[in-house]
C-alpha cells in the first residue's frame, strides 16, 4: 500500500513538472478547470489517469498529447526508466507500464 502510495506521488510531482510548460498560472488554471468542469481533483489523477487525459483532451485537443508526453517522460526520468513512444498507447497505458516497470 505504501509502494502506491509513493508511486502517486511521483506521478503528481511528474503532473506538476509536465505543465510547467503553460506557466504557473496556466497550471494553476487548468488544475481549477479540470475540477469544476470534469469533477478531477489533482490528488486523483494517479488512480484515474484515464479521466485526466480525457480532460486535457477537451481542453488542448490533439496539444493534449505533448502535455502527457512530458508528464510520462518525467515520470520515467524520476524512476530511472528509459521513455518509449508506443503506437496506441493512452496516458493510463503507460502509468500502468511504469508502475510495473518500476
Amino acid at each position: 500500500m505504501e509502494a502506491d502510495l509513493d508511486f502517486d506521488k511521483l506521478v503528481l510531482e511528474a503532473v506538476d513538472e509536465g505543465l510547467k510548460v503553460l506557466g504557473e498560472s496556466g497550471r494553476q488554471m487548468l488544475f481549477f478547470h479540470l475540477e469544476n468542469s470534469y469533477s478531477i481533483k489533482k490528488p486523483d489523477i494517479p488512480r484515474k489517469p484515464e479521466a485526466f487525459a480525457e480532460g486535457l483532451e477537451k481542453i488542448f485537443g490533439v496539444g493534449s498529447f505533448i502535455i502527457e508526453k512530458l508528464i510520462i517522460e518525467s515520470l520515467c526520468s524520476k524512476l530511472g526508466l528509459k521513455y518509449e513512444e508506443k503506437r496506441d498507447y493512452s496516458f493510463g497505458d503507460y502509468l500502468k507500464e511504469v508502475k510495473e516497470a518500476k
